[in-house]
């Protein structure tokens, strides 16, 4: 028999998370764009981050017709993406409106492998026509229970807290990152802190 899950966090309900899930609010609309194979993975950050955001969603697919329309209807619009130099430039650009007064902003960001999130670029060409927002070198991922050769890598749910920060200096999103960090424990703990070590802390 299946272990019955909770119908919100979509996590087994003896592992509910939805006790560490906040609904903060933000200027910056944040539009996840998660590929197939992304959205029935159990360590899914991207679906904790748009449910811990007021002004979040989330769309699942490759190609997305009404991204033209989404992007047209914006004012201002990022895509969560490295490659070209961006940054603060563009950060600066979108933080403040002509009149000195915050502005608001759309976020959008590819979720998957980077190999998925690459295609979601390619098929979506208007994303490519879109200013990007690269972060910056920061702090090492939580995501302790991943095997990377990436060292600069972080989850969806750490990239998005740390774009709404630049964005919005002026409010913390740390607790966005809450859930996550009490799923990480809970996979550590089922593994158990032997297999855990030899597993995963000599990276």
């Amino acid at each position: 028999m299946p272990r019955p899950r909770c119908e919100h966090c979509q996590r087994p309900a003896s592992h509910c998370l939805c006790a560490y899930i906040s609904r903060i609010p933000s200027r910056t609309q944040v539009l996840v764009l998660q590929h197939p194979d992304e959205a029935n993975h159990p360590l899914n950050t991207a679906r904790l981050a748009v449910m811990g955001l007021l002004n979040a969603r989330l769309l699942v697919g490759e190609h997305f017709p009404q991204l033209d329309d989404i992007v047209a209807s914006a004012g201002r619009v990022l895509l969560l993406f490295p490659e070209r130099e961006a940054s603060s430039a563009q950060v600066a650009a979108v933080s403040t409106s002509s009149c000195g007064e915050p502005a608001s902003s759309l976020l959008i960001v590819p979720d998957g492998t980077w190999r998925q999130a690459r295609k979601i670029v390619g098929a979506n060409p208007v994303l490519d026509t879109l200013p990007r927002l690269s972060l910056p070198p920061g702090m090492p991922s939580e995501y302790r229970i991943r095997k990377t050769s990436q060292h600069a890598a972080v989850s969806t749910i750490e990239a998005i807290a740390r774009s709404l920060s630049l964005l919005e200096p002026e409010q913390s999103f740390d607790r966005l990152l809450a859930p996550f960090r009490a799923q990480i424990a809970q996979q550590v703990q089922a593994m158990g802190e032997e297999v855990y070590r030899r597993n995963y802390t000599n990276r």
